[in-house]
């Protein structure tokens, strides 16, 4: 058997998320049955993470073991062809067995993207957040270096996760705006659940006024009512893992 590393991009507008679901639209079930097309082979492959419906995908990494003798540089056109024009195979190497796209995984970078404009744009709205209010942008960057370091971000999980330990480390954070566009990309070895969202809907609420402690208190609270609101799925991406 071969252990085979595809890089996947997707957008998620009409997907229930990456997780296969018997009665919805999944990445993770329309992937695999573009395998079995083109291999005959009922495979499971295994994802980096679960991106929520309606999320996307810039650089999604999951694996499979197949005994196919289809060459991993033949791969991605082979599923590609197979795919809805919504899904993309952008690479696939072969790895060693041990390989998981998950457990083996270092580190993730996400990028969330808010249209800050009084009207809103065709052709951002499935792909952006869509902010009608001034924000003061210069304060959401002095206040997103704040994140940067490992602490207990408990504040920053929606409920419903069953994670015990919500220590993370955040590598990076960086902001950038042009044209109306604002960019948010973040760095960490491991997310909790909708937490790049929720930094997102904090750093809006920051901009707005509406949250005027300091961030750095925000996070020692580990409340999640002292954070801001959970922004919308469209807004994100899952740009990159690194093994």
């Amino acid at each position: 058997m071969r252990n085979l590393k595809l890089t996947i991009q997707y957008n998620g507008q009409n997907y229930c998320g990456w997780q296969k679901q018997p009665d919805s639209l999944g990445i993770q079930g329309t992937i695999e049955k573009a395998i079995y097309d083109i291999t005959r082979e009922e495979v499971k492959i295994t994802g980096s993470g679960r991106t929520d419906a309606g999320v996307h995908a810039l650089g999604q990494v999951a694996n499979f073991k197949t005994s196919s003798n289809i060459p991993a540089s033949k791969m991605p056109n082979a599923l590609n062809a197979k795919l809805p024009k919504d899904i993309s195979i952008i690479d696939c190497i072969e790895v060693d067995e041990d390989f998981h796209s998950r457990y083996s995984a270092k580190k993730k970078r996400y990028r969330y993207l808010i249209h800050n404009s009084p009207y809103r744009n065709p052709i951002y709205k499935d792909i952006s957040y869509h902010v009608k209010y001034d924000l003061d942008f210069e304060k959401m960057c002095k206040e997103a270096k704040s994140l940067i370091g490992e602490y207990d971000f408990k504040g920053f999980m929606s409920s419903g996760s069953s994670v015990k330990d919500t220590i993370r480390t955040i590598y990076d954070i960086t902001l950038t705006k042009e044209d109306g566009l604002i960019v948010i990309e973040v760095e960490g070895n491991g997310f909790l659940y909708n937490m790049v969202r929720i930094i997102a809907g904090t750093l809006v609420d920051i901009g707005r006024g509406r949250i005027t402690k300091n961030l750095e208190e925000v996070i020692k609270s580990k409340n999640r009512g002292e954070c801001g609101h959970t922004a919308p799925a469209h807004g994100l991406f899952l740009k990159k893992v690194d093994y």
